[in-house]
């Protein structure tokens, strides 16, 4: 028997004597894609596998009502990880739907420049307003000094300046 060419690594590997129409070679990563493939083709072509996918969650859920309750229990640290991704997912959705927005009622003009850094920035596109947070430091306005006392009003204590 002769090698054969595996479809997805396209590496030779010798075909099992006990599958001879054998087309992928038996590396973990290309046996998961054959095995995601085919799912997805008997979903698209059957019917009732289709409904069976679709419904063994469902039936799983009502047999373990209380698993995710009792999992999240069990595992504190799993939990505030998911409730740290969902905030994450949440921000991003929130960006997503700020895409190509530009109608914020109450824009004032600023010739500064923003340039928006981090995680978030990755998935905008064509976007001139997004979430952000910017810190506004105002320069203080230059000390001024006490205005020059005429020679009628001198303060008490205080000569006269000679030369004015």
């Amino acid at each position: 028997m002769g090698h054969r060419r595996c479809r997805y690594c396209e590496k030779l590997f010798p075909p099992s004597k006990f599958q001879p129409r054998q087309a992928v070679c038996s590396e973990a990563g290309c046996q998961r894609k054959r095995r995601t493939d085919y799912h997805k083709e008997k979903l698209a072509s059957d019917p009732e596998y289709r409904e069976g996918c679709r419904d063994s969650p469902r039936k799983w859920r009502s047999r373990n009502p209380n698993y995710w309750k009792q999992y999240r229990q069990k595992h504190p640290a799993a939990a505030e990880q998911n409730r740290q991704q969902q905030k994450l997912r949440d921000q991003k959705r929130k960006l997503c739907n700020l895409a190509n927005n530009t109608s914020a009622p109450d824009l004032k003009y600023s010739a500064a420049k923003v340039w928006l850094i981090g995680s978030g920035a990755a998935h905008l596109a064509n976007n001139n307003s997004a979430l952000a947070q910017v810190w506004v430091i105002e320069t203080l306005p230059p000390q001024r000094l006490p205005p020059a006392s005429s020679c009628k009003q001198h303060p008490a204590g205080l000569v006269a300046d000679p030369a004015a």
